[in-house]
């Protein structure tokens, strides 16, 4: 039974729950609704959460284990002889998983049965060209061990599928029979009901803090791994990045945080006056009809995909810069560069810079332009010395906001700035970010244990606690600022 399918079910029996505890909750008190502790709503909802929220942790729950204990079932039948040389069991594995799903199709396609497949054990050339027919392609190392390996691995999955379903279910089905049973006139429905949307509520406000949490410790967990195979002092201390699958690579970090730097660098040189200029004009100068004209038309750079972005930097502002600068001054020959980048990155940063800050200034209280106009100050100085400080704190959030954004850009420096790891102060040389090393240190079929791979999640640490520095900055900053002026 599909997952989808198990959902389907369990929300019906909470469905059904749902009106059948609102019925008998109004039967139970004779047909007057007004003897019932709580509203008929209420146990139709307690009913429902009974049905559907202990079924869907269970499934959930299964989810998660069911894979990790039928893999380490299917591994355990695996000898060191099954596991070639320079392979490591991660990737034999791969091939069980592959063949365990082509067996399906191989039995589909000939109109075996699960006896036939049983007995697929002695002529293993012919298992191979039946898996090969259906589009499954393994190894070339793939022996009859693995392909035992595989059978078990679906045996497996498919004897859990059968049992998650029936337990799920099972329990949705218990839990509505209890909820119907403890529905009388004097039991408090909306209590439970509401104990349950308050711990609905506490964990969907964990959601993000257990999300961050796994993010740091994946990155930990892989970036350890990365430097028992890669010296940290190289990775740190080197000035080269030249990574070779086939062995002595240069993992040095410092060119691709310097692209990044100086990408981003450009891109808030360029957002950052502009974007706060366009602010100050919408929220201060700007008659209604213009803001409510302007600021959609802003705004609509935020929803152009970044991808479009990177092709109006390769096509259009690339050229452009080499034909009319890069080449008359004798700086570079290539449409990739670093300025080219930078300024369109900066053109998609405009709108976030801009919106907040607009934001940011329209919740200025009035009553502090009405003091400095009652002073006697004019509307710019109004705005530069009594707007703009006090505003000040949510402009360093948009502006870090548009630097995380910077930071964390891949598209437009792969189309705009090319892929070349270096360090170099002329912008209108390609150069390379982190975030496009780790996009091309991940991608390709490449050996997930090596280090050339395993870099990618160094990479994304570095680029965390960058930006977490950022972060603390910028808190400082503004905290400093509110204790001033409050």
């Amino acid at each position: 039974m599909s997952i989808g399918l198990i959902l389907l079910i369990v929300l019906a029996l909470a469905v059904a729950g749902y009106a059948i505890g609102r019925a008998r909750s109004v039967r139970t008190a004779g047909g007057d609704a007004r003897k019932l502790h709580s509203l008929p709503g209420s146990y139709g909802q307690m009913a429902f959460l009974f049905t559907a929220v202990p079924a869907l942790l269970v499934l959930m729950a299964w989810l998660l284990i069911q894979p990790i204990v039928v893999e380490n079932r299917a591994a355990n039948l695996l000898t060191p002889a099954d596991i070639p040389d320079g392979s490591n069991t991660s990737l034999v594995m791969a091939d069980v998983r592959r063949i365990a799903d082509g067996l399906d199709l191989v039995m589909a396609d000939a109109g075996m049965g699960e006896g036939e497949l049983a007995a697929m054990r002695a002529d293993f050339s012919d298992i191979r060209t039946r898996l090969g027919n259906v589009g499954v392609a393994i190894g070339a190392n793939v022996t009859p061990a693995v392909f035992e390996a595989a059978k078990t691995y679906r045996a497996d999955s498919k004897t859990g599928r059968t049992a998650m379903a029936a337990l799920v279910l099972l329990i949705a089905l218990g839990g509505l029979g209890v909820a119907l049973t403890r529905i009388r006139p004097d039991f408090r429905a909306r209590n439970v009901s509401e104990s349950f949307v308050v711990a609905l509520l506490i964990g969907s406000s964990l959601v993000a803090i257990l999300t961050t949490v796994g993010i740091v410790a994946s990155l930990l967990v892989e970036s350890i791994h990365f430097f028992r195979l890669y010296p940290a002092r190289e990775f740190f201390g080197s000035l080269t990045w030249n990574p070779q699958f086939r062995g002595n690579s240069e993992l040095g970090i410092w060119p691709l945080l310097w692209g990044t730097l100086y990408v981003s660098f450009i891109a808030l040189v360029f957002a950052v006056p502009v974007g706060l200029l366009i602010a100050i004009y919408l929220s201060e100068y700007a008659s209604r009809r213009m803001r409510a004209v302007v600021k959609p038309a802003v705004e609509i750079l935020a929803g152009i995909p970044t991808i479009v972005y990177g092709l109006f930097a390769l096509i259009t502002v690339g050229p452009f810069l080499r034909d009319y600068f890069a080449q008359p001054m004798g700086l570079g020959q290539s449409s990739s560069s670093v300025m080219t980048a930078g300024l369109v990155m900066g053109i998609m940063l405009i709108p976030f810079v801009s919106s907040l800050s607009d934001d940011i200034i329209n919740a200025v209280p009035q009553a502090m332009r009405d003091g400095s106009y009652g002073l006697g100050a004019t509307q710019s100085e109004t705005v530069k010395q009594v707007i703009l400080p006090a505003a000040l704190p949510g402009i360093v959030g948009a502006i870090l906001l548009a630097a995380s954004r910077a930071i964390g850009e891949t598209m437009i420096v792969v189309m705009g700035a090319g892929a070349a790891a270096k360090l170099s102060l002329n912008p209108f040389e390609a150069m390379t970010t982190v975030t496009v090393k780790i996009v091309g240190q991940l991608t390709g079929d490449t050996e997930f244990a090596s280090p050339e791979t395993l870099v990618a999640f160094a990479l994304g640490l570095v680029l965390f606690v960058f930006t977490l520095g950022l972060n603390v900055i910028a808190l400082v900053v503004v905290r400093k600022y509110r204790e001033q002026y409050e």
